[in-house]
């Protein structure tokens, strides 16, 4: 299936420059409200293009394909958006780079889209500013880019640049630029047509740290999560733990048996793995040094850890998508895990 440009001659004209393997997910949300717009009012108010470098047919990570002009095609833009996924934390495209930057000495307002924000950020658009990506690779951009002020948020407003997490993340984005751009009635009515409940602040978080699909999580066990996962680094001992929440420890592992089938040792290690997926993927980190990063003693131990968790020695995990495969596949995941806990690794 193709997608095409509106031929719309409209106020406002967003250019979407996308990039293989990109979430269309995210692109249809960024789109849908400005098309929705159009519909009920009484004149155009946007128009937008595909745009990627060397131009042609880009196909999405769910095998759909968008038809795309040269990135020399637009003519004038007040905003671009940059989509880039599986493969762009890695992109180091000089001539897509020199494109944004100068799009930015030109004052169109530039938007990183999950994985973009990396490109934004090589570019040297995001030095000294706030940015977001994707969480599942926020704890790499973190690591990679320190001169940027980080947030696991929806999406962030600093000057003319713009990140965004992707996903519906990008539906609130655009409904809050639309609201500064054209008022609030429009902006929820857009939103009523969406059936987007509410339209989320920027700050609002991406994610909880256990997902709701776990069904009914106890309070205690949502406090010691996210403690946790603010001291991967760290070597947390469950009677540190015990002590801050006031539970004893036979009842903190039998809540955390009880609501998500796994001890929390197990929970804890899970997670170090998880960020150390993270950080094998989209930084240039050497295995002793994530190993490190992620609290592990023994690198020897961490190898046989991550093997058994994911299939892959953590050598062969530098790519989050390889070329020799078909489809994405992520699996390991904290769901997955609560739903097939495994063995306690000795």
């Amino acid at each position: 299936m193709s997608i095409t440009s509106t031929n719309s001659v409209a106020e406002e004209k967003l250019v979407c420059v996308i990039l293989p393997r990109f979430n269309m997910n995210s692109l249809t949300m960024m789109i849908e409200p400005l098309r929705i717009a159009n519909y009920i009012s009484d004149k155009p108010l946007y128009e937008w293009q595909f745009l990627t470098p060397g131009g042609g047919n880009v196909v999405a990570s769910n095998g759909m394909t968008v038809a795309c002009n040269d990135l020399g095609a637009v003519s004038r833009s007040s905003l671009v958006a940059l989509f880039g996924s599986w493969g762009a934390e890695r992109n180091t495209d000089h001539h897509l780079m020199n494109w944004l930057r100068q799009s930015a000495r030109h004052g169109t307002t530039l938007i990183g889209v999950e994985i973009g924000a990396y490109i934004l950020a090589r570019a040297g658009l995001l030095n000294q500013k706030s940015a977001t990506t994707h969480w599942s690779l926020y704890a790499g951009f973190s690591e990679t880019f320190a001169d940027i002020e980080t947030a696991e948020q929806l999406y962030t407003i600093d000057a003319q640049i713009m990140t965004c997490a992707g996903g519906t993340a990008t539906a609130d984005m655009m409904l809050y630029l639309m609201q500064e751009q054209h008022g609030t009635d429009l902006a929820r009515e857009v939103s009523s047509q969406m059936l987007h409940q509410s339209m989320r602040s920027p700050e609002t978080m991406q994610r909880p740290i256990v997902a709701a699909s776990t069904g009914n999580i106890n309070p205690v066990i949502l406090e010691v999560t996210r403690f946790l996962e603010r001291h991967i680094e760290d070597h947390i001992p469950i009677p540190e733990l015990c002590v801050r929440t006031g539970v004893p420890q036979r009842k903190l592992e039998r809540l955390f048996r009880r609501d998500l089938g796994c001890t929390v040792v197990q929970f804890y290690r899970q997670l170090k793995l998880q960020y150390a997926r993270t950080l094998l993927v989209s930084t240039n980190m050497n295995i002793r040094e994530i190993s490190v990063a992620c609290g592990f003693n023994s690198m020897s131990y961490f190898s046989h850890c991550f093997s058994k968790t994911f299939g892959r020695k953590p050598s062969l995990y530098r790519m989050a998508w390889p070329d020799d495969q078909p489809e994405p596949t992520w699996h390991g995941t904290i769901y997955s895990f609560i739903r097939n806990p495994v063995k306690d690794q000795t």
